[in-house]
């Protein structure tokens, strides 16, 4: 990881966001700016979050795909008891962000069985109410 800042990397992020899609095959510069932001995810959850609220409703697929496997997924493999709830708010609140949600896999805290049904129920939740498949 660099030395440059969690400020410094969603900076960086923002100015070329939402951008679009990369060619088939060829490497994407919005996962590798979105992946930057990533190495301090575990560390400074509280500065990404707003981030993850912003580009999780982009209209964007690709980038929603981007957003919740790189730093939704990866918020609730660390820090699932402190974020969940605010989570389900914005599922609830956005169909975009439920369908941001629905691209992640359980990893970590995500996977400990309390959370785990928590997890389930919302995606159950989500699938209900159309959101995606």
């Amino acid at each position: 990881m660099s030395s440059s800042s969690v400020a410094e990397a969603i900076e960086a992020a923002e100015k070329i966001l939402p951008g679009h899609c990369a060619p088939e095959g060829a490497e994407d510069p919005r996962w590798q700016a979105i992946i930057k932001v990533e190495d301090f995810l575990v560390d400074e959850p509280d500065a990404i979050w707003p981030f993850i609220i912003r580009w999780g409703v982009n209209d964007d697929e690709d980038l929603r795909t981007a957003i919740g496997v790189l730093l939704l997924e990866h918020l609730l493999e660390h820090h699932f008891e402190r974020f969940f709830s605010r989570v389900e708010q914005e599922v609830r609140r956005n169909p975009q962000f439920a369908d941001t949600f629905l691209r992640c896999w359980k990893l970590g805290k995500a996977k400990e069985q309390r959370n785990s049904r928590r997890f389930e129920a919302l995606r159950l939740e989500c699938r209900k109410a159309g959101k995606r498949t």
